[in-house]
Formats: structure tokens, sequence, C-alpha cells
């Protein structure tokens, strides 16, 4: 089985905009190994050399003051391209975290997260295309996915990420087996696998306009076949291989 390696990433920042001088002053991500949280991660604060703007001191409030004795960026740099080498990343709006971080990176000479990564996932995208016309912040999806936010005080890069790992699975979750949540309790085998021999299956009829619909498109396969198609020719049974294939 091929190993598939994501990483959740996000920072935090002295303010919105790189072009201002803003920096990076917490960066995080957490690692999903075949769509299961490893425990493994990678978390620093940074020192940036200048005081957040007021409007990003309120939402994460990392003061200067508990930054002080903090690395600067290049002395983290490597640690942070290491360990997101070659890792598909997941970042919620993630032109916001990359517009910065590939700052830093050249600050510290080094070159853009392009360079380490492999594809990078933006969730806010995902779920905006999932959910048009709401809320998709990572609160939002939070509740949404049942997901406890409750030790998310501030925002945070590693709480962050921890959350959005979660929000990430449960967003990208597939049906993989028939039955999921809904069989009852009697009929799960051991393993907790539903138990089929005994589900009974509802068998819903096709409506007039389906059948309707269904005879233009025999009609419009005998025209093009130049005869009549295997599902109208005599003693045919449509639900057999050789019908199926045809």
């Amino acid at each position: 089985m091929r190993t598939i390696r994501q990483v959740a990433l996000d920072t935090e920042t002295t303010g919105l905009d790189v072009k201002l001088g803003n920096r990076v002053i917490e960066v995080a991500a957490v690692e999903i190994v075949n769509r299961q949280l490893s425990g493994v991660y990678f978390h620093r604060y940074v020192n940036a050399g200048r005081d957040s703007e007021p409007g990003a001191l309120e939402v994460h409030g990392l003061t200067s003051e508990f930054l002080a004795d903090k690395p600067a960026f290049p002395e983290i740099a490597r640690d942070l391209v290491e360990f997101i080498d070659g890792a598909e990343l997941i970042i919620h709006n993630a032109a916001f975290d990359i517009e910065f971080l590939d700052a830093e990176l050249a600050l510290a000479g080094h070159e853009p997260l392009s360079r380490y990564c492999g594809p990078v996932i933006d969730s806010l995208a995902l779920a905006r295309e999932l959910r048009p016309g709401k809320r998709n912040n990572l609160d939002a999806l939070c509740e949404a996915y049942s997901i406890d936010r409750s030790g998310r005080v501030r925002h945070g890069a590693l709480i962050d990420t921890r959350l959005l790992a979660q929000v990430y699975l449960a967003m990208t979750r597939g049906q993989d087996r028939l039955v999921i949540d809904t069989a009852p309790a009697d009929r799960l085998a051991a393993g907790g696998e539903a138990d089929l021999a005994t589900l009974v299956l509802p068998v819903i009829a096709a409506d007039a306009c389906e059948v309707a619909a269904h005879e233009a498109r025999l009609d419009a396969i005998d025209k093009t076949s130049r005869g009549p198609s295997l599902w109208r020719q005599p003693g045919a049974d449509p639900s057999t291989p050789a019908a199926a294939a045809a």
C-alpha cells in the first residue's frame, strides 16, 4: 500500500500584509499519514524583530515580550522545510500563508515553499465548494462537522492546524460501505461490519417521465447503430454481463 503523507499547516503573523513588512511569528504543521493523524508535528514561535499590529495582537495574543527569546526565522527554516519535504500541504486560505512563508524563506536564503512540498490543498476553497454561501472559517467548519474546538481561546498555529486536520478529514470522508450508520445494531456482524444477508433493499420503480427518457435514449441508440439495440432484441436480458457490456 502506498503511503500518503499530508501536512496541515498554519502561521500567525504580525499583520495581514507582507508588503508592509509584516512577519511570521508562529508556524505549525501536523502530519497526516494515510488519512490518520500520526501524532507527529512541527511547532515553532519566531522572534520577528517587530511588534504585532493591534488587530493581529488581539487575534493571537503573541506579544513581543513573549517572543523576545524565541529564534529568528532563519534558525528554524531548515527544520520546517525538512518536515514538509514532499508532503501534500493542507492550508486554510493557502495564498495568505504561502505568501508569508515564501517571503520568510527568501530572507533566510531558501527557495519558495513549493520547492519543498507536494501539491497544496486550499481547505477554504474546498469548503466553499462543499458549502456554498455559508461561513467557512475554522470555527464554522468545526461546528458543522462536530469537532471540539473548546480549547481554542485565541488563534494559535498549533491548535489551528490540529483542528484543520480534523476538519479536512471530515470534509473529504467518503462512503466506503453500503451501510454506514443506518444499520440497526442487530444487523452488525463481528467487527462492526453490517450483515447484508438480512438486509432488504427498497426497489424504486421508474416513473412515467423516466420511462419516456429511457425510451428516447434507446431510440437514439437504435438510430446510431442502424438497428435495434440489445435491450430491444427479443429474449434479451439486459442484466446479463453481455448486455451490460454492450
